[in-house]
C-alpha cells in the first residue's frame, strides 16, 4: 500500500515499491523508480532518470535527476541513482548524468543537508554525508565514509578518499588521500582522522601506521616518488597502505599540499 497525498502529480507509469508516502505538491515524472518504504515530502521534484533506493527520506524542496547544467548535454538517457537508506535534506539537487557515465550515483546511507548540490556524473560511495551547502562539481568522487563540513565547494574531476574529513568552507582543487583531515586555504593536510576512524573501530596500531605514512608523505620533506618509495620501504603492507599508495599513484591532478609554516609557525595537526 502506497500513501499518496492529495495536490501531487505521479506518473501512471512510474515505479513505486510499497509502503511509499508522498507528499503534496510533489511531482513525479515517467521514468522514475522508487523503492519500497521511502518517504517523500510535500514540494519535491523527481525527473526522469531517477532511482531511487528503499528506505529513503527526501524532504521538501529537493530536486532529483534534474538535466545536468552542461552545455555538452544533448539530451541522452541518463540516471541519478539514490542508494537505500539514504537521506536528502530541504532544496538538494541531484543532477543526472552525462553521456560521459551515464549516471550520477550517491551511495546507501548517506546524508545529505539542505541545500547541497551534486552536479552531474557525480559518484558517492556509502556512508557520506556532506553538510549544509556543499557544492559538488561534475565528475567528483568521494569514497566511502567521508564527510564534508559546511560550504565546501570541490572541483571537478577531484577525488576524496575514503574517511577522510573536510573542514567548512574549504576549496578543494586537488585530490583529497583517504584517511586525512584537510583544512586552510589553499587545502593542506591537517592530520590524521583519528576521531572518525576510532569512531569506525579502526584498530588503534593501524591508525598509527597510517600516521606514520603521512608523516613519510607530507612531513618529512620528501617529494611524491620519493616519498612512495620510503613507505614501501619502511612500512609494512597493509590494507591501509595499499589504500593511501593506489589513491596517490591514480591521482593524475595531484594531492592537497603537505606540512608547511605559517609566520613561522606550525600548522600541522597530528
Amino acid at each position: 500500500m502506497n500513501y499518496l497525498q492529495s495536490h501531487s502529480v505521479v506518473h501512471p507509469e512510474a515505479k513505486i515499491g510499497d509502503n511509499v508516502t508522498v507528499g503534496p505538491f510533489t511531482f513525479i515524472e515517467k521514468d522514475v523508480e522508487i523503492g519500497e518504504g521511502t518517504w517523500i515530502g510535500p514540494n519535491v521534484t523527481i525527473f526522469d532518470g531517477a532511482r531511487i533506493g528503499k528506505n529513503c527520506k527526501i524532504f521538501p524542496g529537493a530536486v532529483i535527476a534534474g538535466v545536468p547544467q552542461d552545455l555538452k548535454f544533448e539530451g541522452e538517457p541518463s540516471t541519478a541513482v539514490i542508494g537505500d537508506n539514504t537521506v536528502i535534506r530541504e532544496y538538494v539537487t541531484v543532477n543526472r548524468g552525462t553521456a560521459y557515465a551515464g549516471q550520477t550515483r550517491v551511495g546507501s546511507d548517506c546524508l545529505l543537508m539542505a541545500y547541497v548540490h551534486i552536479a552531474h556524473d557525480c559518484i558517492l560511495g556509502n556512508h557520506v554525508i556532506l553538510a549544509n551547502n556543499v557544492n559538488l562539481a561534475g565528475h567528483v568522487e568521494i569514497e566511502d565514509w567521508a564527510i564534508l563540513e559546511g560550504l565546501v565547494a570541490v572541483q571537478q574531476f577531484t577525488k576524496i578518499g575514503k574517511h577522510s574529513f573536510v573542514a567548512g568552507a574549504s576549496l578543494v582543487r586537488k585530490n583529497v588521500p583517504p584517511y586525512i583531515k584537510a583544512a586552510r586555504e589553499p587545502l593542506a593536510y591537517a592530520g590524521v582522522n583519528g576521531i572518525g576512524l576510532r569512531r569506525r573501530n579502526f584498530d588503534d596500531e593501524v591508525i598509527k601506521q597510517i600516521h606514520d605514512i603521512y608523516r613519510i608523505l607530507f612531513v618529512k620533506g620528501y617529494n611524491i616518488t620519493n616519498a612512495i618509495e620510503e613507505i614501501e620501504n619502511t612500512i609494512e603492507s597493509t590494507a591501509e597502505r595499499e589504500t593511501i599508495l593506489s589513491f596517490i599513484r591514480e591521482a593524475e591532478s595531484g594531492i592537497v599540499r603537505g606540512f608547511h609554516k605559517v609566520n613561522g609557525s606550525s600548522v600541522y595537526e597530528d
